[in-house]
C-alpha cells in the first residue's frame, strides 16, 4: 500500500540492537504514511481547481444565455433581467458555495506541494498565489450577496446593480494576484509548464487590467468589458491545466519529490 520500509531496519540485528531496529522500522513505516497521505492531499487539490472550474461555468451558463446584463448595463435593463429571471440568478448563485469550497481546496492542495520547495529559495510566490485565491473568494461572497438582494428587491437596481458591477470587475486584482503568484511558483518548482505558466500571466496582465478601468467598465456597457471576459476565460483554462497537475503529481509513486526536476519546458 506504502513505500516499502528501509531493508535495514527489517533485517537481522544483534540483540542488544532490537529496540533501535523496531524504532528505525516504525519511523521507516511512518514517513512511507506521510508520503502516501500527501499525494492523496495533492489529488483532493486537483480535483478542488477541476470542481471550481466546472461549477463556475455551470453557473453562469445558467445566467448567460438568458441574457444577464453585462457590466456597465443601463439599471432599467438590470433591474428587468432580475424581475423576470430571478430563480435563474437563485439556482445560479446556490451552485457558488460549491465553488468557494472547490476554491480553498485547491488553494490548500497547491500551497502545501509548492511551499515546501519556494522555503528553501526564500521565496513565496505560492503565498501571493493562495492569498489571491482566498481573497478573490471574499469579493465574490459580495457579489452573489448583491445580486441575491437585488432578485428580493428589483427595484433597488439603481444603488445595487453598479455595486455588483465594481465588485466584480474590481475583483480582477486578486484574480491577477492568484494567476501570477501560482503560474511563478509553479513554473520556478517544476509543477506546470511554460506554455501553463504564460497563460496565467496572460490571464493575470488582462484581469488586472479589467480591474484598473473599473470606472470605464462600469460606466457604459462596451468592448472594455471584453477584457476581463478573455482574461476570465484564460482563468478557467489556467484552472483546469493546473488542477490536472497536481492530479497527476498525486499519481506519481515519488509524489511531491518530483518537484526536485525544476522548471519544465
Amino acid at each position: 500500500m506504502f513505500c516499502r520500509p528501509s531493508a535495514d531496519a527489517v533485517g537481522e540485528q544483534q540483540p542488544g540492537e532490537g529496540v533501535t531496529a523496531v524504532a528505525a522500522f516504525l519511523f521507516s513505516f511512518y514517513a512511507c504514511y506521510i508520503q502516501y497521505m500527501t499525494r492523496q492531499f495533492t489529488r483532493i487539490g486537483g480535483l478542488g481547481a477541476i470542481g471550481f472550474a466546472a461549477t463556475i461555468v455551470v453557473a453562469n451558463l445558467l445566467v448567460v444565455p438568458a441574457g444577464f446584463p453585462t457590466p456597465g448595463a443601463d439599471v432599467a435593463e438590470a433591474a428587468a433581467f432580475l424581475a423576470d429571471h430571478g430563480g435563474l440568478v437563485d439556482l445560479s448563485s446556490a451552485l457558488t458555495p460549491i465553488a468557494w469550497f472547490c476554491i480553498v481546496l485547491f488553494a490548500a492542495g497547491a500551497f502545501a506541494v509548492l511551499w515546501p520547495q519556494e522555503r528553501r529559495r526564500n521565496e513565496a510566490w505560492s503565498v501571493v498565489g493562495a492569498a489571491g485565491l482566498l481573497l478573490q473568494t471574499a469579493v465574490f461572497v459580495g457579489v452573489i450577496a448583491v445580486r441575491l438582494a437585488l432578485v428580493q428587491q428589483p427595484d433597488q437596481a439603481a444603488a445595487l446593480w453598479p455595486l455588483q458591477d465594481a465588485l466584480l470587475t474590481i475583483n480582477g486584482t486578486f484574480l491577477a494576484l492568484a494567476l501570477t503568484g501560482l503560474s511563478v511558483a509553479g513554473l520556478r518548482c517544476g509543477l506546470i509548464r511554460r506554455w501553463h505558466y504564460t497563460v496565467g500571466l496572460i490571464a493575470a496582465t488582462l484581469t488586472f487590467g479589467s480591474a484598473i478601468l473599473t470606472p470605464l467598465v462600469i460606466d457604459r456597457s462596451g468592448p472594455l468589458g471584453l477584457i476581463g471576459l478573455a482574461g476570465w476565460l484564460l482563468w478557467v483554462v489556467w484552472l483546469v491545466a493546473y488542477g490536472i497537475a497536481l492530479w497527476r503529481l498525486g499519481s506519481r509513486r515519488v509524489g511531491a519529490a518530483v518537484l526536485h526536476e525544476g522548471v519544465q519546458e
